[in-house]
């Protein structure tokens, strides 16, 4: 497979860069890139009152308030340096382009693939949710699923579902595969086999999904879908590696009782309901209200990445 050499752990890198202008390749990206905030602590009271968390690791769902496990809020501002760079990977008619972010000094050696939501692999809101993951020591790569066209907030609603359908199912999961293939490569060759990690949004989680179910843990080890859209839930049975699912009850694109039946059918799986949350609010908050359950929703994925990657591996 033909792709821009670019290794996962060498990538070339330069100036430094801020939020408000386009990633230059190979940048050094500091913490300056997305804005520190102060991450609450979950285990209060006072601060879980709005989220219900569901577990099925024994195959019975329950329901809790206020009795979450424990998350530890490591000190953001040890994420010192993070390198980004473009990179094209496939060849002719499957060549796509991506964005690879890198952790410079803290790397632990795995990889991550961040799917986005509709608004591409270029959209800020993306970059800095995978920078911020990057920063806890990951290897992330962003597809662009979209192949360069991807929906636009002025375009008009009524031209969604045109759109949509431009985007064959089959060509994105051919993405996600290749995408996944080169960050295993990749890997393959620093001499590390861990497996890799999965993330994704909006459309992206619907197809962390269907990834996880296609790969049975051939590769991937751990799967976070945030707000997942057009989910089948009868691929449940099929995942047979760990899954948090995070979303808002009061989405009408991802809904609880849908999230409920992908889960019943999985033996390692957990829910994060958020109270009152719509979509997407866990990568782009549109208020100090959403900032904060963003921040709880972070710190939910990167304690399941953690646990699942680096602790139980």
């Amino acid at each position: 497979m033909a792709s821009t050499m670019v290794s996962l752990f060498t990538a070339s890198v330069s100036s430094s860069c801020s939020r408000s202008s386009p990633v230059p390749d190979g940048s050094i990206l500091r913490s300056s890139f997305l804005p520190i905030r102060a991450s609450p602590r979950l285990h209060s009271p006072a601060n879980c009152k709005s989220i219900i968390w569901r577990s099925h690791r024994r195959h019975a769902a329950k329901k809790t308030r206020c009795s979450m496990p424990k998350l530890e809020n490591e000190n953001d501002e040890v994420c010192e340096l993070v390198s980004g760079t473009e990179i094209s990977l496939g060849e002719g008619s499957d060549s796509i382009h991506a964005y690879l972010f890198n952790a410079v000094k803290n790397n632990n050696g795995t990889g991550i693939l961040l799917l986005s939501d509709v608004f591409g692999f270029e959209d800020s809101f993306t970059r800095d949710f995978a920078y911020r993951v990057a920063c806890s020591g990951y290897n992330v790569l962003v597809p662009d699923l979209f192949r360069g066209d991807p929906w636009r907030e002025d375009r008009p609603n009524s031209d969604f579902n045109r759109w949509i359908s431009s985007h064959y199912p089959e060509r994105i999961q051919n993405d996600i595969t290749t995408s996944r293939d080169w960050m295993v490569d990749e890997l393959s060759s620093a001499g590390i086999s861990k497996k890799l990690g999965i993330i994704g949004f909006c459309l992206g989680g619907g197809r962390v999904v269907e990834a996880l179910a296609q790969d049975q843990g051939a590769h991937f080890g751990v799967g976070v879908s945030f707000y997942g859209t057009r989910i089948d839930p009868s691929l449940g049975p099929s995942i047979n590696v760990p899954l948090l699912s995070i979303s808002g009850d009061d989405d009408p694109l991802c809904q609880v009782s849908h999230l409920e039946d992908l889960h019943k059918g999985m033996k390692d799986s957990e829910m994060v309901i958020f109270e009152g949350r719509g979509h997407g609010f866990a990568h782009r908050p549109q208020s100090p209200e959403e900032d904060r359950d963003a921040e709880q929703a972070f710190l939910f994925m990167r304690n399941w990445l953690h646990d699942r990657l680096l602790v139980d591996t």
